[in-house]
Order: C-alpha cells, then sequence, then structure tokens
C-alpha cells in the first residue's frame, strides 16, 4: 500500500495537544484535583512501555512497525499474546494518564474519540492486510486475543471454557 497517510504518532501528538487546549481554553469542571492528579502517571508510563516493548517486538521479529506496510510475521508472543494492538493500546493509556494528569473534565472527551478514530483510520486497514498476509495464521490469532484487551463476551467465555 501506499504510504500517504499521517502515522499513529502524529495522530497522538496531535490529540496530547488539543486536549492540552481543551484543559486550558475550555475545562467546564475540575474533576480530579491534586495530588489525585499525579496518578496519571501511572497509564501515562505504562502507556510508552507499551509502546517501547512492542516496537522492541517489531524489530526483534524483523517486521515492519508503520501501518500500510507490508508485514513479513505476524507478532503472537510478548504483549502480543493479550492485545493485538498494544501500541494503540499504549497510545490510550498514555492519553487517559493526561487527561487525569491535567484533572479537567473536556480533555477526557479525545480519548474515546482517539480510539474511534485509529480503528477506522489503522486497525481494520491494517487487519485486513495481515488476514490476506498470513491466511493461515490470522483467523486462529484473531479468534484467540482481543483487539484491545478486552473483548466481546464470546472470546471472553470461550477462553474460561478453554481453561477448563
Amino acid at each position: 500500500m501506499k504510504n500517504h497517510k499521517m502515522l499513529p504518532p502524529t495522530y497522538l501528538f496531535a490529540a496530547i495537544l488539543l486536549m492540552a487546549a481543551m484543559h486550558f481554553l475550555l475545562p467546564l469542571s475540575r474533576v480530579i484535583l491534586f495530588p489525585w492528579r499525579l496518578l496519571g502517571i501511572i497509564p501515562l508510563s505504562l502507556g510508552l512501555a507499551l509502546n517501547l516493548v512492542a516496537n522492541k517486538a517489531f524489530k526483534k521479529h524483523n517486521t515492519t512497525v508503520k501501518p500500510f506496510e507490508k508485514s513479513t510475521t505476524l507478532i503472537k508472543d510478548g504483549l502480543f499474546r493479550f492485545t493485538r494492538n498494544p501500541m494503540y493500546l499504549g497510545f490510550l493509556c498514555i492519553l487517559t494518564g493526561l487527561g487525569v494528569f491535567l484533572g479537567s473534565f473536556t480533555p477526557f472527551v479525545i480519548v474515546p474519540v482517539f480510539a474511534v478514530l485509529m480503528e477506522f483510520v489503522f486497525i481494520r486497514a491494517e487487519e485486513r492486510s495481515l488476514a490476506e498476509t498470513f491466511p493461515e495464521e490470522w483467523p486462529d490469532y484473531k479468534a484467540k486475543v482481543n483487539r484491545w484487551i478486552l473483548g466481546s463476551p464470546g472470546n471472553l467465555s470461550q477462553r474460561r471454557n478453554n481453561r477448563l
């Protein structure tokens, strides 16, 4: 595929700027007060860690991290055993942590909007590409590992049944 789109970190940076602007220009109300706002460091740090570990996995498996480039390996170990999209999940953790750190209501509006945007701009296309590139492995992997962390109840109950 032609790489003509902005990459996900650009969207993350834009979301961070938008959250800061909303906090300072239109905070509506403070929902988290100091010192509780410092707890935002936890999801922010988790998000950074998820991205670093996932990026290392891409390098270890010698495949691309860039959307719209053809993958050479379907990564199924490490973080990819728990989520098909650890980097996007990491971005959501970063945004959530920033929202907590800012402490006002309006920046939190960006988090679900960002998730939906990633879903439609990147994730669906990436998963179609993986299904085409790895027709034997993808269906099984997709059935076992959720897109984010929590998936449909069918997937969760299927996992419980497999453990019994």
